[in-house]
Formats: structure tokens, C-alpha cells, sequence
């Protein structure tokens, strides 16, 4: 499964598009996530109810994309991006969309192969690129989950900027 924010992949070639797909929820949270949260908003802080809300929207609506892109004979989604809103004061809108594609990895024998595909084509798991010594990179725990140990409040995360392995 292959989703990315930008409109192509490098070391994959597109062969076929098959349009756009989407994922779309509406969500309220609980009475209690409400209770909580309006005590702890006194305080001031990360609401985690209302995080663990956002992350759980997120990750419904993109496994709702991909499963429209599944339907239609998809293998990757190019050009994602999410889209929220509210409906009245009560209630969150959130929608995943982006392009089904059909994509095929680059192996040795073509230019613009990467690492990642090259494996792909010879039919090996593609392992991630490990992190430069001393660097880390922030990973989530379970699905649905905020990333753990935060930094500091007004402090970009380890390795921000950087990419994401999981």
C-alpha cells in the first residue's frame, strides 16, 4: 500500500489512473471525552480525548480511501490530502482524498529505480532506509494512537523535518 502526497513516486512508474477516491466521517466526541476535556481545557494542554479523536477520524477515512482504491483495481494513491470541517458546533467533518493508481516498481534495469523499488521488483520486502547514527525518527504506537513521548510544548519534534519510517 503506497500513499503519498505527491503526484508521483519515485522509483515507481504510473500505468494506469483511475480517478479519485475518497474517505469521508463525521464524529462528535463522547459526553465523558467532553467532560474530561473541559476541565483539562482550564488548565490549558493537549486535550488528549480530542487528539485521540483526530487521529482515529484520520485513520477511518484513509483506510476508506484505500479500500475504494482497492475496489477499483488500485494499488497506490497519489496527490493525498486531507480536508476537515465543522457542522454546526458540535460536530467534525474529516475527508482523505486523492487518485487511485496502478503503479509498478522501477528495478535495476530501467533509470530511476530507487533502493526501495528495486527490492520490490526483485520480490524482496523493501526494508526502510536506516537512520543516520544518533537519529531517531518519530514512529506512533498503536494504531489510532497519538505519537508517545511528545516533546516539550513549543519544541518540533525529533527529527521533524526529516522522513517518517515506520
Amino acid at each position: 500500500m503506497l500513499i503519498v502526497t505527491t503526484f508521483d513516486i519515485p522509483g515507481y512508474k504510473v500505468d494506469a489512473v483511475l480517478g479519485e477516491v475518497m474517505g469521508m466521517t463525521v464524529r462528535s466526541a463522547n459526553i465523558g471525552a467532553n467532560f474530561i476535556a473541559g476541565f483539562k481545557s482550564i488548565g490549558g494542554g493537549e486535550i488528549t480525548e480530542y487528539t485521540n479523536l483526530v487521529y482515529d477520524s484520520r485513520n477511518q477515512v484513509m483506510q476508506r480511501m484505500w479500500e475504494q482504491c482497492a475496489q477499483r483495481g488500485g494499488n497506490a494513491i497519489v496527490g493525498m490530502r486531507f480536508d476537515t470541517g465543522d457542522i454546526g458546533t458540535s460536530f467534525s467533518e474529516v475527508c482523505a482524498y486523492g487518485t487511485a493508481v496502478v503503479v509498478h516498481p522501477i528495478g535495476s534495469e530501467e533509470d530511476g529505480g530507487t533502493p526501495q523499488s528495486i527490492a520490490q521488483a526483485k520480490g524482496q520486502p523493501a526494508a526502510a532506509p536506516a537512520a543516520p547514527t544518533g537519529q531517531t525518527y518519530p514512529t506512533s504506537g498503536q494504531p489510532g494512537q497519538p505519537p508517545q513521548g511528545q516533546p516539550p510544548q513549543g519544541q518540533p519534534p525529533q527529527g521533524y523535518g526529516q522522513p517518517t519510517y515506520r
